[in-house]
């Protein structure tokens, strides 16, 4: 039987690999540079933003509720566009080192809960590979597995949300390569 405290090596190992790569990937790899774009005429959007007293959150525009999508003004204005969701943060420098803590928890936590299923699902001595298969499938799901979500009800662009997947599925796969090199023996 393996326990989820022989496993903590694999999960701890795993978080700070998954951690790298995605830095490379980001931060090194022009993979996602032109996943986000810069909006045309910026400064004056940016003005009526702050006039407007926007604070951080998340939004929708034009608003309205369900409800009032039959109401010709509502109709109009989401017929004539555009249409957006828009993302504000806290005003300042974005703190990294938080960004960075967070993410690194978030790897954590993929990695506790599908640590938490393979030890439910294989034996110690397992061959690295059903330990692969078993924890690359989850970390895969756990990584990947809602990406296509934001292209469907948040309008993210398809291509963003492709490359984010194969990223997910490559960290997946490093979890799992991981986990079957850790894996506690017989």
């Amino acid at each position: 039987m393996v326990t989820l405290s022989m496993l903590w090596l694999p999960i701890v190992v795993s978080a700070l690999v998954v951690f790298f790569a995605s830095f490379l990937v980001w931060a090194v790899l022009p993979i996602h540079k032109k996943d986000w774009g810069r909006i045309s005429d910026e400064d004056a959007v940016v003005a009526a933003l702050r006039k407007s007293g926007i604070s951080r959150g998340q939004y929708v525009f034009p608003f309205a509720e369900p409800s009032e999508f039959k109401n010709p003004e509502v109709k109009q204005k989401l017929e004539e566009g555009p249409l957006g969701m828009l993302v504000v943060g806290h005003n300042g420098v974005p703190n990294m080192a938080k960004s960075m803590v967070q993410s690194f928890a978030h790897n954590l936590v993929i990695g506790v809960l599908v640590a938490y299923l393979a030890a439910h699902s294989l034996s110690a001595g397992a061959h690295y590979l059903a330990v692969f298969r078993i924890v690359g499938t989850a970390a895969i799901l756990g990584y990947a597995g809602a990406n296509a979500m934001y292209a469907i009800w948040f309008h993210r662009t398809w291509s963003s949300i492709a490359k984010e997947t194969l990223d997910g599925v490559m960290y997946g796969l490093l979890t799992a390569g991981v986990f079957g090199w850790l894996w506690p023996p017989s």
